[in-house]
């Protein structure tokens, strides 16, 4: 089933019962994911196993996306009504071309991106990677915000030989000892644990929001259409996906089961790792302070920030404020 939409219908009967009017058709949602089912992508498909979507009236589609550029064209063009993403990726897209899309709830209120390195490997903290050889995924994101970060820490990005290979090899080259260090997201890092395990090594991973990568990363992203159109639904999904990812937090496990139910090809002991790798993205020292979902104005300028500099663009080409809609948490 990956990458294939997976439809979720609801029996007639049933709907009829959850919202109390017999007869009422559910809301239709096209909801597109940014990359291919995985665990740190489960908490929708709970929502879905546990009838949260249903429960407030909505038939729900999870389609998958390449990427979160992807997903911020589809939401544009219409061909998907809901979505996920990292933040930057929209930013830039608002600042670049106005596209019709807002970002309404935020679920990683810190920024994915980390060292993967091993233990014993003589890299303890970010400036480490200073004369050292270091793979990353040829078209990751992350790759345009490195030498941002090693330069905010004191670190020359030249000084670091950064090699650029297919996604496949880095978890390979990590643990065969031909890289000291690979950039991925820390929500990947259960899919390197078996290759460094395997070479009697133990992976050890440092988080770029350890050394002052701050801003917000994963999304909700809606299409303005969507919401001047149906803001009840889009007010309904949020309240759903919100309910589906506490409780997937409070029970990894079953969110990776359910995952697994709809995309057989999981693996649910990985699945469930990959999650509970993605909680310290949500539950933090930020959630706690603003509450889930929200997008705090000084923590968006900053974010907003990032991205400008990465892209060369002016400071005062975007209005970051202009990008949120925070209507529908509420």
């Amino acid at each position: 089933m990956t990458g294939r939409a997976t439809r979720i219908t609801v029996l007639a009967l049933s709907l009829a019962v959850l919202l109390g009017t017999p007869g009422r058709a559910a809301e239709k949602v096209t909801f597109m994911i940014d990359w291919l089912p995985a665990g740190d992508k489960a908490a929708p498909y709970l929502g879905v196993k546990k009838g949260l979507f249903a429960a407030e009236g909505l038939d729900v589609v999870i389609q998958s996306g390449r990427g979160s550029s992807d997903v911020v064209t589809k939401l544009g063009t219409g061909a998907a009504d809901i979505g996920t993403g990292g933040l930057a990726a929209l930013l830039q897209a608002k600042a670049e071309t106005s596209v019709p899309v807002k970002a309404v709830y935020s679920i990683y209120t810190k920024q994915a991106d980390a060292i993967f390195t091993t233990e014993g490997s003589g890299i303890t903290s970010l400036k480490d990677v200073a004369g050292k050889k270091i793979a990353t995924a040829t078209f990751s994101s992350s790759n345009v915000a490195w030498p941002l970060v090693l330069r905010a820490n004191g670190i020359d990005p030249a000084s670091v030989q950064l090699l650029k290979v297919d996604p496949g090899a880095l978890a390979p080259m990590l643990a065969a000892g031909q890289v000291v260090a690979t950039i991925n997201w820390v929500t990947v890092a259960a899919a390197f644990e078996g290759p460094v395990g395997e070479a009697k090594k133990k992976l050890a991973v440092l988080p770029w929001s350890n050394y002052g990568y701050d801003g917000y990363g994963l999304s909700l992203f809606v299409s303005e259409k969507m919401l001047k159109e149906r803001p009840a639904v889009v007010k309904k999904f949020v309240k759903a996906y919100a309910e589906a990812t506490r409780m997937a937090i409070a029970d990894p496990k079953a969110a990776a089961e359910a995952l697994k139910a709809m995309v057989p090809e999981i693996d649910v002991a990985t699945a469930e790792k990959q999650f509970v790798s993605s909680i310290p993205l949500m539950v933090n020292e930020v959630s706690k302070r603003d509450g889930d979902g929200a997008f705090d104005a000084a923590l968006l300028k900053t974010s907003w920030e990032w991205v400008a500099k990465a892209q060369n663009l002016p400071l005062d080409k975007l209005d970051p404020e202009t990008v949120v809609d925070r209507a529908a948490a509420k």
